[in-house]
């Protein structure tokens, strides 16, 4: 649900054509930066994890060489989305999502209290970081790419990795590298703009065919609903129509890509909106960019979907979609 202090609504007649000009110019930007931008990325983004967890996330994705911050986010979200009670059927635990045998030879007194708990984040945290690095030194000498080897080890073990000669030719595994590697990308801060989606234009334009349809909560378009949505059934109906299958939840779709800045923002970025800036886990709205300062949003029962300004209190920041970040994510999260 939105809350009030959106902002006044741009109303849709006049409004309109001064938006789609916006649209215009920016898409032009964005012609210029396709196949141009990029660069690594250092340290986490802002507002990407939650913020108890990122002085921990911060310090020990750094242990070793194939790891980095963003590469231990990317893991633990994909492990547990920040549960720190996580428990699954193979009874691995925590949020880092240890089996009890694991744990046993590799859990880590990360808080120096005497205790190796594996339920408590300041403990799994530094034994998931210190787990990938142990992994990583096992296949130190395998050729190929040292990150995507831990992975495929953590995964498969580290005696496919060494029998390969690489990433073993298991779907499972090069599945897991790639989701987990697309996945980090939605946490990283990157130091040069992030690509432009190529998928943007299509989706704004079904956006746009929705102005004016009343805000149903929980809508998500269908003929039963009178075609009506609401925040974050928009969006993922937007994406759809362009191939990419979001989730349906405002805060899962957070991670859908990587988060350009502010002053970075391109038609077709996802907008969102929390009651805490620093934890992503409280994102209560969603609205996708359309250039100028505006996006196109399904606000709050009693209103239309409309133009609304993005600049609020309550802005945690912008996610730019990609079709295998869209893939990556754990949809166990999406409720």
């Amino acid at each position: 649900m939105r809350k009030v202090w959106l902002g006044v609504s741009v109303g849709i007649g006049v409004s309109f054509s001064f938006v789609a000009l916006l649209v215009v110019g920016t898409y032009m930007v964005a012609a210029d930066l396709i196949g141009g931008a990029g660069g690594k990325a250092v340290g986490l983004a802002k507002g990407s994890v939650p913020s108890s967890y990122e002085p921990l996330i911060q310090q020990y994705g750094n242990s070793c060489p194939a790891i980095n911050p963003a590469l231990l986010a990317a893991q633990l979200y994909q492990e547990s989305g920040w549960n720190a009670k996580a428990q699954s059927p193979a009874n691995a635990k925590g949020i880092a999502q240890f089996i009890p045998a694991t744990w046993a030879s590799h859990g880590v007194d990360g808080n120096k209290d005497g205790v190796r708990d594996i339920w408590d984040p300041q403990d799994a945290i530094p034994s998931a970081a210190a787990y990938d690095c142990s992994l990583a030194k096992y296949v130190k000498d395998v050729p190929g790419n040292q990150t995507h080897n831990m992975l495929a080890s953590y995964n498969a073990g580290a005696y496919a990795v060494i029998k390969y000669g690489g990433v073993p030719p298991y779907r499972e595994t090069q599945n897991y590298v790639k989701t987990i590697t697309t996945l980090a990308k939605s946490f990283e801060a990157p130091v040069q703009k992030v690509q432009p989606s190529q998928q943007s234009a299509g989706a704004i334009y079904f956006a746009q065919k929705q102005l004016g349809k009343p805000y149903l909560w929980g809508g998500n378009g269908t003929p039963e609903q009178g075609g009506r949505f609401d925040c974050s059934g928009l969006t993922k109906a937007a994406y759809k129509t362009v191939g990419i299958d979001l989730p349906r939840v405002a805060n899962d779709q957070w991670n859908a890509g990587p988060h350009p800045k502010r002053d970075e923002l391109l038609p077709g970025d996802l907008v969102f909106f929390a009651y805490d800036l620093d934890d992503p886990r409280s994102i209560h709205h969603v609205g996708m960019y359309v250039g100028g300062g505006y996006m196109i949003n399904a606000p709050y029962t009693g209103a239309v979907i409309r133009f609304d300004k993005i600049d609020s209190p309550d802005y945690i920041g912008a996610t730019r979609v990609t079709q295998d970040g869209a893939k990556a994510l754990p949809r166990a999260n999406s409720a």
